[in-house]
């Protein structure tokens, strides 16, 4: 009898790597009988490979967020995040949600070039962008790459409003542009922070910044008089919700002006890496985690209904919106952030033709 191999990578968040939805065929690692199943998982490295695109930004109409444009300058997230709802998107491109989703990163260098384009046209509106709606732009490789930079310079610019959205305290290396950005009104932030537990982030995202650290990010730009708040997301039933009150609690502390929630879903392919996180990792807490998540969802995984996608239903769902509502009411992180200014849009001058000293001869 075959035994399927499903072990953690150390670093990494997903366990397996099967083969996207689209494939002709499905790909599993199964023991072979030879103790492989027994050996350490060779380590798995990063591959970076660049993606020529036709446009940038992207469109949703979505009753459920707050944004019809975003810009992800990344598919793929090194952060490895196991319950990472864009993990499906990787299946459009051949590769695996799993470990290929956090190991097979692509970026889009002419990016930036791509939103001046779109800036320069006669007809553009402009209206708030989100950059990091579905994947972080500031996962590691942007360290080295630095597009989201690239970015950011072309909204300053062109003094345009932009909104991230990160859990990573590498925005702070950003800090220049987003105050200069802020202080018309143009640029706000939210910091995402699942759990205070430096232990259960670490295998849950495991290449993320600690929750410490975001916090810390959260204080400075709150110095630097960026707008800043807290996602809370996504609380996970009978692992992370418990600390509900506390992370409002930290966040408020640190200066966030604002915080919000949102509830595990499980799409496609996530329902089953997360099953496989679970057995790895809290196989204890399996039954009750899963048995909750079907008690918010109307007894499936998942409920793709716009309105209860995010929050879940049931009689805990509504404990935690009732926990949440009032934790947020007491510490003044229930009004929003200040909008964002659309009319201080301006197209920059576009530099003159040099002269030529030396016309050439006919």
């Amino acid at each position: 009898m075959d035994v399927r191999i499903v072990k953690p990578r150390k670093g990494r968040g997903a366990a397996s790597n099967d083969s996207g939805r689209y494939e002709p065929e499905r790909r599993l690692a199964f023991d072979d009988g030879w103790g492989t199943v027994d050996e350490e998982p060779p380590r798995l490295e990063t591959e970076v490979t660049a993606e020529r695109s036709r446009s940038i930004i992207s469109q949703n109409d979505s009753p459920d967020v707050p944004f019809d444009r975003s810009i992800n300058p990344y598919k793929g997230c090194e952060h490895g995040c196991v319950y990472c709802f864009a993990r499906p998107t990787h299946a459009y491109l051949g590769l695996s949600p799993g470990l290929d989703f956090e190991s097979r990163i692509v970026h889009k260098p002419d990016g930036p070039e791509l939103l001046r384009r779109t800036f320069d046209h006669p007809r553009y509106q402009p209206q708030l962008i989100a950059v990091g709606a579905n994947t972080d732009p500031y996962q590691p490789v942007e360290r080295k790459l630095g597009l989201t930079r690239r970015l950011l310079e072309v909204f300053r610019d062109y003094r345009h409003p932009v909104g991230i959205i990160t859990k990573s305290n590498l925005v702070l290396r950003d800090l220049d542009l987003l105050a200069d950005l802020a202080g018309d009104r143009l640029a706000h932030v939210f910091v995402s922070v699942t759990t205070l537990d430096r232990a259960l982030a670490r295998r849950m995202e495991p290449r993320a910044p600690t929750p410490a650290r975001r916090l810390d990010a959260v204080r400075a730009l709150a110095d630097a008089g960026v707008p800043v708040g807290v996602l809370v997301s996504p609380v996970v039933p009978g692992l992370t919700d418990h600390e509900l009150e506390r992370i409002l609690e930290a966040a408020a502390k640190a200066g966030a002006g604002a915080a919000s929630y949102l509830v595990l879903r499980l799409p496609m392919e996530i329902k089953d890496l997360f099953d496989e996180w679970l057995d790895a990792h809290y196989p204890d807490r399996k039954k009750r985690v899963m048995d909750l998540i079907r008690g918010m969802r109307g007894g499936a995984l998942y409920d793709a209904r716009f309105g209860v996608r995010m929050r879940g239903t049931g009689p805990h769902a509504d404990m935690i919106a009732r926990r949440y509502g009032l934790a947020a009411r007491r510490l003044g992180l229930d009004g929003g952030l200040p909008p964002l200014d659309s009319g201080r849009f301006t197209r920059p001058p576009k530099p003159e033709p040099q002269l030529c000293l030396f016309p050439s001869e006919e």
